[in-house]
Order: C-alpha cells, then sequence, then structure tokens
C-alpha cells in the first residue's frame, strides 16, 4: 500500500488489520458465521477421533481376550477328548472348569460391551453438539466450545481434578477426553517414579498400531531398563537383557546399541560426556515427553493443546509491526504488553493488500470511501469527516488530538 501526502508514518489512525463490516465492504456480503465456524473446527479433528480411536481399541482388546480363550477352550475339549488317561469324573471336572472359565469370559465381555456403549455414546454426543451449532445460539455454543478447549489444557498440563470439576460443572463430560487421559497418566506418573513397566504394558496393548508408525518408544524403555541395571551393578543381568530386549532392534538401531553397550565399561560415574548424559535424571524426562508425543499420535490428538493452537493463530494475524510503535492504537489487543510478549516469538501476519479502517466509523476506507488527512497526520474517512463537518458548520475535529480546523485544510489521500 502506498500514500501520498501521509507525514511522518504517524497517517494511519486505524486498527490492524480486521475483516470489513458489510458496509465498508461496499456490499460485499461477508462469510457467515458458521462457515467461519466449519473452518476454525478443522483445528479440532480430534474432537470427533479420540473417542471413536478409543471405541476402536476397546473392541480390538475385546476381540484378542475371545479368539485368547475359546482358541484354549477349543484345544483344551480337544485333548480331553483324544486322551484315554481321563476317567469320566476327572473329564467332568476339567470340562467343568473350561465352563467356569468361559462363564469368566462372558462376564468380562459384558464389561467390555458397557464400556463400548458408553464410548459410542460419546460419539454420538459429539457429533449431536456439532450439528446443534446454528446462529441463533452460537455464542452459547462457543462458550461451550472454550469450556473444552481449557478442559483439554488442564489434563494435558496435569490437572486432572481441576479439569474433571469444570468438566461436570459445564456439564460437558461427554465432550471431553478425561478417561483417555487418565490412562496417559498411569503411566506418565510411572515414568516419573522412575519405574517401566506401565509404559511397556502400553506398548505392549497398542504395539501394532506403533509398529505401523516406525515407534521408537519401546525400545527407549528397553534402553533406559539397561541403563538403570548398569547404574546398579548387575552388569550380568545387564548382558542377559541385552541379548533378550535389546538384540531384536540391532538391524535397525545398531549404533544406539552399541553407544548404551559401552556403558559397561564406562560405568555410571564416568565423566565422559558421551555416556555420562545416558545416566542423567532429564532421560526420564525426555521419556515422559516422548509418551505424551506417542499417545498424542496414537488417538490422533495434536501435539500442542488446542489452547495453543488457538492463541498462536489469532495472535500471528494480528501480528504486525505497526503493533509494536508507541502510537499503536489502544483498540489493537497487542498494544498491551501481556499479548506482545506472547506473540513476541510469532511470525508476522502475511497481509498481500492492506486495509486502512477509519478510526472513528470503524469502516473501511477505500476508493468509494477515500481517506482524507487532517493539518496533523492523522487520517479519517470521507463519510465520517462530512458528517462531522455538517453538524458542526464545516468544522472539523481530530478525536485523538484535539485539532479543529475548517473541512477545506482536508487533503484528500490516495491508495495504490
Amino acid at each position: 500500500m502506498e500514500m501520498d501526502s501521509l507525514p511522518n508514518g504517524n497517517s494511519a489512525a486505524a486498527s490492524p488489520p480486521q475483516n470489513p463490516t458489510p458496509a465498508a465492504a461496499g456490499g460485499m456480503t461477508p462469510f457467515p458465521k458458521l462457515t467461519q465456524l466449519t473452518e476454525a473446527l478443522k483445528l479440532e479433528h480430534q474432537f470427533l477421533r479420540v473417542p471413536f480411536e478409543h471405541y476402536k481399541k476397546t473392541i480390538r482388546t475385546d476381540h484378542r481376550a475371545v479368539e485368547k480363550e475359546i482358541t484354549s477352550v477349543i484345544s483344551n475339549v480337544a485333548d480331553v477328548s483324544d486322551s484315554e488317561n481321563f476317567s469320566k469324573d476327572d473329564a467332568v471336572n476339567h470340562l467343568t472348569s473350561l465352563v467356569s472359565r468361559l462363564q469368566g469370559l462372558k462376564r468380562k465381555l459384558e464389561e467390555g460391551s458397557r464400556t463400548e456403549h458408553l464410548q459410542a455414546q460419546k460419539c454420538r454426543a459429539r457429533l449431536n453438539h456439532l450439528e446443534s451449532a446454528d446462529a441463533e445460539n452460537l455464542a452459547e455454543w462457543n462458550n461451550t466450545r472454550v469450556k473444552r478447549i481449557l478442559v483439554d489444557y488442564m489434563l494435558r498440563m496435569s490437572y486432572y481434578e481441576t479439569a474433571e470439576k469444570l468438566a461436570e460443572s459445564s456439564n460437558i463430560q461427554d465432550l471431553v477426553d478425561i478417561e483417555v487421559f487418565q490412562e496417559a497418566k498411569k503411566v506418565i506418573d510411572a515414568l516419573q517414579n522412575k519405574e517401566v513397566a506401565p509404559a511397556l504394558a502400553w506398548c505392549s496393548d497398542n504395539k501394532s498400531r506403533l509398529k505401523k508408525s516406525k515407534s521408537k518408544f519401546e525400545f527407549q524403555l528397553r534402553l533406559q531398563e539397561f541403563i538403570e541395571l548398569v547404574r546398579g551393578e548387575n552388569n550380568l543381568r545387564a548382558i542377559t537383557y541385552a541379548r533378550k530386549y535389546l538384540a531384536p532392534w540391532g538391524a535397525t538401531h545398531m549404533k544406539e546399541l552399541q553407544r548404551v553397550m559401552a556403558t559397561l565399561a564406562f560405568k555410571s560415574n564416568t565423566e565422559c560426556t558421551t555416556y555420562k548424559a545416558l545416566f542423567e535424571p532429564k532421560q526420564w524426562d525426555f521419556l515422559v515427553d516422548q509418551f505424551k508425543q506417542e499417545f498424542c499420535k496414537l488417538y490422533g490428538m495434536t501435539l500442542e493443546p488446542l489452547l495453543n493452537i488457538y492463541l498462536q493463530a489469532g495472535l500471528s494475524a494480528l501480528n504486525t509491526p505497526y503493533c509494536y510503535e508507541d502510537d499503536c492504537t489502544k483498540e489493537d489487543p497487542l498494544s498491551q504488553e501481556s499479548f506482545r510478549k506472547l506473540a513476541s516469538p510469532l511470525p508476522y501476519s502475511k497481509q498481500h493488500h492492506s486495509k486502512l479502517v477509519c478510526y472513528i466509523t470503524k469502516e473501511l476506507m477505500d476508493t468509494e470511501n477515500p481517506p482524507q488527512v487532517l493539518p496533523n497526520g492523522y487520517v479519517y474517512s470521507t463519510k465520517a469527516l462530512e458528517e462531522m463537518a455538517k453538524k458542526n458548520n464545516g468544522k472539523i475535529t481530530c478525536p485523538r488530538t484535539g485539532l479543529v480546523c475548517n473541512y477545506s485544510d482536508l487533503v484528500k489521500a490516495y491508495i495504490s
């Protein structure tokens, strides 16, 4: 944008670039609110995907349990029928135990069915929530959405009790993923206590999914277990452990294996930087971070909390060099130091075409409503200044500095 006759760079008595109002856009219809809502929800694919993935996981777990138990029972029945060493009473007792086993499987499947029903209900509740968004209740709908985003942030930051209370008080339990994050909490707590068993169990439950995504998380857990054995000077156990759990990874992670195996010679009190780092406590923090990433990928969640994403998107859209100047309008959120601090690492908004918005009417200044420059260098729209002149016998008063001048003293500015 170029403007003629604008002195000292103080001419833009305008707020940062923003969407024009219908009047300012010269009759153009703005995007409907529901269209904007649809665009925003593209960031929240996890809203539907997380309960669906949880639902599928429960079904897979129950299916594996059925296959395992049924296969075992059929095998035992075949053994009884083929064996000649079983007496009638022994066969009856054996079959009775198999019946009890099947009854236990039935109870387990009934419990799984209830869980699946609740998860399907949660998927339906979220679909209904999306379908309920319309122009009449959009404010209420957005308020619920903000609460969902806050609950998501609290869960990711480990504020579980606070998240539960907010969800309960707002009656949005079916719209948030508290149960899923409670599953993660058990693993995170264990890793923070330097225990890998729950994390390894989680890897076993999700083995096929992790293998498909080429995850290294289980390998990293195994490395850490080996390091702890070396730290405790259990070298023989460490070697046995390496042969059983680390050797299968040799084809793809040989360099890391060689580095870790060298700790048997360097010991935990080594001053060699390369190996000393493997014994540092921050390795456990790394495992916690790695688990959180794998967990989010598994359920299709964003790696960053939704609150961070929305704040960054909003601040980036507002972030321009003008925001950091001393004469930045107070209506600009980035005129506040707290917002500036949050926006400072973010890129500037990419504006292909700048827009000038009148400080008085908040309408867009364009060729039909051109900007006019006062003698003090401030710029306002022709429409606003004409109305002011009509009411004050041709006099114009600058609303920002109080300068009074005649309408004839104004200079028209040109936008190119």
